[in-house]
């Protein structure tokens, strides 16, 4: 005999049928009025018979109506979690106390916290600065550094501070020029990312990092190759004060990129110097070089073209042994880059593949410390400074970074909060809710550029002043002179260690020193990286 309880999930179907009949019904004999639950009742009526018969979803198959609920939910679920369930605590990618902290600061708001610290003190993985019973006073927050190394002739005083790479394209023009025109105001630079300088970063008037990616964008030959004088056109500009060649990103190393015809709009092909109604393509690898030496190469030719402005390049560390590739091309040509930025596995993107986000590339710390001491190993750290990007948003974000170390630190999605990010996560639709990654002109005008723009600048100085308190508490003058021996971490068996036995600074030239300890195999990995190709010898 049949189980006909189990036809109750057809019962939504059934009862909008009765309804509508009974509506229409009333319509007839009673009032009209009752014509507007008929057409309610009969339109549900119809979904339910489409539900049936359509075979996309199998859920609507088996739950007319009904299953459109399971759908609805799902949309907003993120909205749900992120204001009635997550903690304050909770990483969805950033905490609910980061994005308030640089709310905060941004609004120019109070930042003090009561009733104590909210972390998990004896929780692995919990960190701290250590400080001094003789703190110091610092007047002065406008912390920088000079960049450019020897062969360079228009060496660049930065800020240790700066925003990170987001293209226009990737954000709109209202952002673009927000971040861009707050970067001035507040005498930091801003990484143009790599969709070229557009007419939005102009009009902002702020220092400008150009990023050149395999894209080449604003430097770009009709057939997609580099073109050198394009190129210097574009570097002349007195805004751009830096070049950075980007390897990879953190959020998908090794993964190339495409923005469709669709997207691209008059403005971002003028940027870019595409044209209109192609898919503008980003390949996983440069075209201009393909092995170490050829890559110092291009650097060098890169600066002469810039008229001598630092040169650099950006990447995330996959295969270690072919950054020492990298190194080992600086020793052989003598061509050395006056930056490198290491870029984390935590950094964030637009879109990319889940499985590169979550899977593919080391994080900021891991990496940062590889490459100061393989530049220390091979006795270059000197001439290089190395800057350091992955959900850096506070000052204790910066001090870490710095003392193991870097020299200054980018940050993207922090900044995209002072300008209004929700994090609503939706970078990739389209419909921004805050006109922030957007090229939709209706989302992107409820931003407003100078508005946000004393934001940018006002994130800025009272993170830089709350650096200042935590380097004076340490007893220092300037964070430069943060060191691993000033940070203390929890480990899993929840005793606590210092900085210095975990991320300890190698001693110079021990890659050259055939004497010398090998730390961590590294000098197995060196013994197998070359100049002239990025394959090991076997």
């Amino acid at each position: 005999m049949p189980d006909f309880s189990d036809y109750t999930r057809f019962a939504s179907l059934v009862a909008v049928a009765i309804l509508s009949f009974v509506s229409l019904v009333l319509s007839a004999s009673w009032s009209g009025w009752f014509l507007l639950p008929f057409l309610v009742f009969a339109g549900l009526s119809l979904l339910g018979i489409y539900d049936l018969f359509q075979t996309k979803h199998s859920i609507l198959r088996n739950y007319p109506i009904l299953g459109h609920m399971r759908f609805i939910f799902e949309g907003i679920r993120p909205e749900i979690r992120q204001y009635l369930i997550e903690s304050d605590q909770d990483e969805e990618p950033f905490s609910r106390d980061d994005r308030s902290l640089v709310y905060q600061r941004a609004k120019g708001q109070e930042d003090a916290r009561p009733f104590g610290t909210r972390q998990r003190v004896y929780d692995a993985g919990y960190s701290w600065i250590t400080h001094s019973i003789q703190p110091v006073h610092i007047e002065d927050f406008d912390f920088r550094i000079t960049i450019g190394g020897r062969a360079c002739k228009q060496h660049y005083s930065a800020s240790i501070y700066n925003i990170s790479a987001m293209s226009f394209g990737s954000l709109s023009a209202n952002a673009i020029e927000a971040l861009n025109t707050g970067a001035k105001l507040g005498n930091f630079a801003h990484d143009t990312g790599e969709g070229s300088v557009s007419r939005y970063h102009k009009a902002g008037g702020g220092d400008l990092i150009y990023q050149l990616a395999s894209g080449y964008f604003g430097s770009r030959a009709a057939d997609g190759s580099f073109d050198p004088e394009k190129f210097r056109q574009t570097a002349s500009l007195d805004q751009v004060k830096m070049i950075e060649l980007k390897l990879s990103q953190g959020a998908k190393p090794g993964h190339g990129g495409m923005l469709p015809s669709s997207k691209i709009t008059p403005e971002i092909a003028e940027a870019r110097g595409v044209p209109m109604g192609s898919d503008c393509v980003s390949p996983a690898a440069h075209s201009a070089f393909h092995t170490p030496i050829e890559m110092m190469q291009f650097l060098q030719q890169l600066r002469d073209l810039s008229g001598g402005k630092p040169v650099g390049f950006k990447l995330c560390i996959g295969h270690r042994r072919e950054f020492m590739c990298m190194v080992k091309a600086m020793l052989e040509t003598g061509i050395v880059p006056d930056f490198i930025v290491v870029d984390g596995a935590e950094g964030g993107t637009g879109a990319a593949p889940v499985e590169f986000s979550n899977h593919v590339g080391m994080p900021m710390i891991e990496g940062l410390t590889f490459v100061h001491n393989t530049l220390r190993g091979a006795g270059l750290r000197d001439q290089v400074r190395v800057g350091a990007a992955g959900k850096v948003v506070s000052a204790f974000d910066i001090a870490r970074a710095l003392a193991l170390g870097a020299d200054w630190c980018n940050a993207a999605r922090g900044f995209m909060f002072a300008i209004g990010c929700i994090q609503a996560q939706a970078c990739h639709t389209n419909h921004c809710p805050v006109g922030v990654a957007t090229q939709d002109k209706t989302r992107m005008r409820a931003l407003n550029v100078t508005h946000k723009s004393e934001r940018v600048a006002r994130f800025h100085r009272n993170t830089m002043e709350a650096l200042a308190e935590m380097t004076g508490a340490a007893g220092l003058s300037h964070p430069s002179a943060f060191l691993p021996r000033h940070l203390m971490l929890r480990q899993g068996d929840k005793s606590m260690v210092e900085g210095n036995e975990v991320y300890a600074y190698l001693p110079e030239g021990y890659l050259l020193d055939d004497n010398a300890e090998d730390y961590h195999g590294d000098k197995t990995r060196w013994a197998r990286a070359r100049a002239d190709s990025f394959a090991p010898i076997d």
